[in-house]
């Protein structure tokens, strides 16, 4: 019985500790869903009007010194981006971007990626900063 002790205690102090909770102990701004809110056509062309919401979803708020952007991309290539003011913990703000493409087009065709981009200021979890739209 001894020894049966003894190996379990010598097995349960080679298993790796368990890992901790994912938190995010700081600044977190995350992009939500990306969404189509309009279409407007021009002649051969269509105009896209794209919303997007970035939140912080950390637990602290980020200073008045936070320089971020959310980057704008199509096939990796920027095409812009817009700047996001600093954030409290769960506040939001909503972001918009107009594509325009070739009315031609078919759905489903094109999609537009979007990642934020800290100048200045923390991120303590990247991963949740970037989301995307297709139409």
């Amino acid at each position: 019985m001894i020894r049966f002790i003894a190996a379990v205690l010598f097995l349960v102090a080679l298993a790796p500790p368990a890992a901790p909770a994912a938190t995010c102990m700081g600044p977190n701004p995350a992009i939500g869903p990306v969404a189509v809110k309009s279409v407007t056509n021009d002649g051969g062309t269509s105009e896209y009007h794209l919303a997007g919401t970035v939140t912080n979803l950390g637990s602290v708020g980020q200073p008045s010194n936070t320089l971020q952007f959310v980057d704008i991309y199509v096939d990796r290539v920027k095409l812009d981006d817009r700047g996001i003011p600093p954030l409290a913990p769960g506040q939001s703000y909503t972001f918009g971007y107009t594509f325009v493409r070739s009315a031609d087009a078919g759905n489903g065709t094109t999609t537009v990626h979007f990642r934020v981009r800290m100048v200045q200021g923390a991120d303590c979890n990247p991963a949740n900063g970037v989301n995307s739209v297709t139409f």
